[in-house]
């Protein structure tokens, strides 16, 4: 089989994401190196096997390896068929250095709820003008990482401890008061929009549990309320004549294209089939 390569990167306007990599390779290995960032990998097809740290490791099916910052590996095909991968590139203060011992005992994660968290984050940062959504789902990974790296018997490894902790009961306690600031926070900022570091600073609270408060309040997550919001201003605006390219900027979209996503999904129609419907009401027959 003649050696294949392709790759995508990217940086998206995440905060804590580095980097975004896609890539398929069949022959390709890596030599021993060291990021400055966490690695978060899936692999989709076939399977990678790496050293860390002297000891060698795999990516069986559908789990997660997480790779820790200034700690050397390497990486090679362990199929013919080679391998495709996704990875995130998390800035070191995501998880914190007092973890990465931790990280070097147990790189590999079996955990199918965090292994569909990511593959979503992926598709998250794909997608232009959803960085709310990809910084929530990212907050919540997070928190789950921490969760294995924290676990009971877990190596606390050395350094500082993470820049973010989520001990104590107020993850599972319901919390309306900064269910309601987030809403308030998110209705004065719809079209500007904002990041979940900052509502965190505002509302004092965790960013999981920012999450978690505000999804167990009102049944829906943060970045779904806000697209929400979002819509029904595009919706008053094309009302008043105004045209859809002008209405995307307008109501806080990055460009026409994320507004009609997100508006045939909530109205089943896009804006301008929408802003082409009669503006009177339909006289009985």
């Amino acid at each position: 089989m003649a050696a294949r390569q392709t790759v995508s990167a990217w940086r998206p306007a995440v905060p804590g994401v580095v980097e975004v990599f896609h890539a398929h390779f069949t022959e390709y290995a890596y030599p021993m190196h060291v990021h400055d960032a966490w690695t978060l990998l899936i692999v989709d097809d076939g399977a990678v096997r790496y050293d860390l740290e002297r000891h060698e490791h795999g990516t069986p099916h559908d789990t997660v390896t997480l790779l820790p910052p200034h700690v050397p590996h390497n990486g090679s095909a362990a199929t013919p068929e080679g391998f495709r991968k996704r990875v995130l590139y998390l800035d070191a203060g995501v998880l914190g250095e007092g973890l990465i011992g931790a990280a070097v005992d147990a790189p590999v994660l079996r955990d199918p709820v965090l292994r569909r968290r990511v593959g979503q984050l992926h598709s998250a940062l794909a997608r232009r003008g959803e960085e709310l959504e990809a910084d929530s789902r990212l907050t919540l990974i997070g928190e789950r990482l921490r969760g294995h790296l924290q676990g009971p018997g877990r190596a606390r490894g050395r350094g500082h401890s993470p820049v973010w902790r989520t001990d104590g009961p107020s993850r599972r306690v319901p919390d309306p008061a900064v269910a309601r600031r987030l809403r308030e926070l998110l209705d004065e900022r719809v079209v500007e929009g904002l990041v979940l570091a900052e509502a965190a600073g505002l509302v004092q609270a965790h960013p999981a549990h920012l999450v978690r408060a505000f999804s167990g309040a009102y049944g829906i997550a943060p970045h779904q309320y806000l697209t929400a919001r979002r819509v029904d201003l595009a919706r008053r605006l094309l009302l008043d004549g105004r045209p859809p390219g002008d209405v995307a900027t307008a109501a806080g979209f990055y460009d026409q294209a994320h507004l009609t996503r997100h508006f045939r999904k909530l109205v089943g129609v896009t804006p301008g089939r929408y802003a082409q419907a009669p503006t009177s009401p339909p006289v009985p027959s």
